[in-house]
């Protein structure tokens, strides 16, 4: 199958793998918020910013700093951020802290080279999966706060609301009024343990209608398909279709996918850390 060509898509393709990118958590392994999808399953896989003991001990070109959330849903970064001064040495972090307060994204924006923030424009998949009584006007008000003082990446989980899609095109459409650089997209994966752990990822087709949407919302700025996305032959077919439908970058394709950007002619790029940096 050829390219989706309604418009002038990319003829390079980034395809990266992100092993020069430490993964941190400000909390260990603990989370107050325990959301449905990954009850802290998450953290055990992120180095303890505490077990960091000097900057010289790491030799990482950057780092996803985040953590688990508070009730609220901000990652308490705020206590930390003189610490992450302290250890940055160079390296770059993009960071990942939840819904924050004016007060910490002045301080965090001295340190972040760049937020990615998960932005939801659903109620009911904010009630369902986080638990809290936090709002869509809050992650509204949230991202133009970030946008304000650093650069942000907004993320879209497709699916987060236990596989099914409960706001994402929503969201796009709020970011299109809003205004951003770039946009990512994860994949809700069913995870062993967690209260989701029982449901289906969306299905091929849902998401690849989605994706394909964000390109003709968004036919200017650079979209990646990130890390979180399920496995086999799911990323396989949906890795494809990114290349098809003219995903700027995917974070650890599917080979069949690297071999059809080949095949269609593209010119590959390799990054080693992190989609957004």
């Amino acid at each position: 199958m050829e390219r989706v060509n309604r418009l002038p898509l990319p003829d390079t393709i980034r395809f990266a793998y992100p092993q020069k990118t430490k993964p941190v958590s400000v909390t260990g392994d603990k989370c107050e918020l325990n959301c449905a999808h990954c009850g802290g399953h998450y953290l055990k896989h992120m180095k303890p910013l505490d077990a960091i003991d000097e900057a010289g001990t790491d030799t990482s070109a950057s780092w996803l700093v985040s953590g688990g959330c508070q009730a609220d849903g901000a990652v308490p970064v705020e206590e930390h951020i003189g610490r992450l001064a302290e250890l940055k040495q160079g390296r770059r972090f993009n960071m990942h802290v939840g819904l924050v307060s004016d007060t910490v994204i002045e301080r965090l924006a001295a340190v972040a080279d760049c937020v990615s923030f998960d932005f939801l424009a659903d109620q009911d998949t904010i009630t369902e999966v986080f638990g809290n009584n936090r709002t869509v006007n809050d992650y509204v008000t949230c991202y133009q706060s970030l946008k304000r003082k650093v650069r942000v990446m907004p993320h879209i989980c497709i699916g987060l609301k236990g596989g099914e899609i409960g706001g994402e095109y929503r969201a796009l459409e709020l970011l299109q009024e809003l205004g951003t650089e770039a946009l990512t997209f994860i994949i809700f994966m069913p995870t062993k343990g967690t209260r989701f752990a029982d449901r289906q990822p969306p299905s091929l087709a849902e998401t690849a209608l989605l994706l394909s949407r964000a390109r003709l919302q968004f036919p200017h700025i650079p979209l990646h398909l990130g890390c979180m996305r399920p496995g086999g032959r799911y990323r396989e077919e949906i890795d494809k279709w990114a290349v098809r439908i003219g995903f700027d970058t995917i974070v650890n394709p599917a080979p069949a996918a690297v071999t059809l950007a080949e095949k269609l002619g593209l010119t590959l790029t390799r990054g080693e850390e992190c989609c957004v940096l």
